[in-house]
């Protein structure tokens, strides 16, 4: 049996989700919160024109866009990418209309300037 399980996330599953802040104009749902050696994996929902502030991953990072559009200083990503951001790794995020992205990570992320 799966520890948990989200049902239909790339047909809009996420809707009926409950999301808490995380950042302006970012919430997040947590599917699985860091635990140990545990990466945590979550959802995030951006408001149009929300952003996250540089930041470095100490370890690696996946996201899968699964509504609207999420850029960063690399490209703009839309709904069915699927983006590897290397452990070291460096960037800022924005989206300017708008986006949900499932995202995991293997440590939490060192914010670098605010």
């Amino acid at each position: 049996m799966p520890e948990t399980v989200r049902d239909d996330l790339t047909v809009g599953g996420w809707k009926s989700l409950v999301f808490e802040p995380f950042r302006t104009g970012v919430t997040i749902h947590w599917i699985s919160r860091f635990e140990g050696e545990r990466p945590g994996t979550a959802l995030l929902k951006y408001e149009a024109g929300a952003a996250v502030p540089r930041h470095r991953h100490p370890g690696l990072e996946t996201i899968l866009v699964l509504d609207g559009s999420q850029s960063d200083e690399d490209g703009r990503y839309f709904a069915g990418t699927f983006v590897v951001n290397a452990p070291g790794s460096e960037h800022s995020v924005w989206s300017e209309d708008g986006c949900v992205v499932l995202i995991q990570w293997d440590r939490p992320v060192e914010i670098l300037e605010e």
